[in-house]
């Protein structure tokens, strides 16, 4: 069992420490346990429940009638938000609790629910990215393990997968436009990249999907057998600046006039040297544009 700080409620909830201890003294509706040294701690019930407890409030459930509730009622009462597809944020804290439960029904049931109204490529888009991104700040400030990150990752990447074996089997004849996909090495995130490469596939493009870690060698002996149109990697793990823009620039001195596509945090959130033709992709519609215009 996992045990939290208050501070480690406050991250993962939003809630705010003093307003967990009003509402405990209130309404008691968590009871913190103690160390040794009288140091207090939460279990991950208690986060369970507190993080039920946010979705509700947050979406005009008064704290006063949500402290009668029961642990299945406030379940309830968080399933039945969730029917609603505008409700982005309420799907991804209920992601957060199927991911802190290692519960794949629950992720498999409001995330199948999200895609019949929705669409895949929209979920993927306004939940679950920003599901991950939420992940990658709770993975920083140490609240979530190894293993409910790599849990819910899979699931992610099993249903993208599962997306990318049903486009292929409507491949027909071969497509007259390439590109490859590709992680640099040392980087292992590939969420980003299959989802896009799923779009290139819907877009009637070859696609090669090189995966985690592709030395730039081995791009070169790619285009050499399969020439290629263009490139696209995704940028995710932490890199200093120089680093990155020293990547950019041997791409493009070894592949001068392909473009690139460039997508992740690293160059969303920090601007990068952008050699000529390459683009810096952030979202399902900027990339289908760019790339029909090969």
């Amino acid at each position: 069992m996992a045990i939290y700080s208050i501070k480690d409620l406050e991250k993962l909830s939003g809630i705010k420490a003093h307003t967990i201890r009003i509402w405990e003294r209130r309404y008691n509706l968590v009871k913190p346990r103690r160390t040794p040294t009288n140091i207090r701690y939460y279990s991950d019930d208690d986060l369970k429940r507190i993080l039920n407890i946010s979705i509700l409030n947050q979406n005009g459930f008064k704290i006063s009638k949500i402290a009668y509730l029961d642990d299945d009622q406030l379940r309830d009462r968080v399933i039945d938000l969730c029917l609603d597809p505008k409700n982005t944020n309420v799907q991804i804290e209920s992601l957060l609790v199927s991911m802190l439960e290692l519960d794949e029904i629950k992720f498999t049931a409001v995330l199948t629910h999200a895609i019949i109204k929705q669409g895949f490529e929209t979920v993927v888009e306004s939940i679950l990215f920003p599901f991950l991104n939420r992940i990658g700040i709770l993975w920083q400030a140490g609240t979530i393990t190894p293993s409910q990150e790599h849990f819910i990752s899979n699931l992610i990447r099993q249903k993208l997968i599962v997306a990318i074996d049903n486009e292929m089997q409507n491949i027909l004849a071969q497509r007259d436009k390439r590109i490859v996909f590709f992680l640099p090495e040392n980087e292992w995130h590939e969420i980003g990249l299959l989802f896009y490469s799923l779009l290139a596939r819907k877009e009637s493009m070859d696609v090669i999907y090189l995966g985690a870690s592709v030395p730039l060698y081995d791009l070169k002996v790619i285009h050499q057998i399969r020439p290629t149109q263009a490139f696209f990697l995704s940028v995710v793990a932490g890199r200093e600046k120089e680093e990155l823009d020293q990547l950019l620039i041997r791409l493009s001195q070894e592949f001068p006039g392909i473009p690139v596509f460039i997508n992740g945090l690293q160059v969303q959130d920090n601007p990068v040297l952008l050699p000529p033709l390459f683009h810096v992709v952030a979202t399902a519609h900027e990339f289908k544009t760019l790339i029909r215009e090969l």
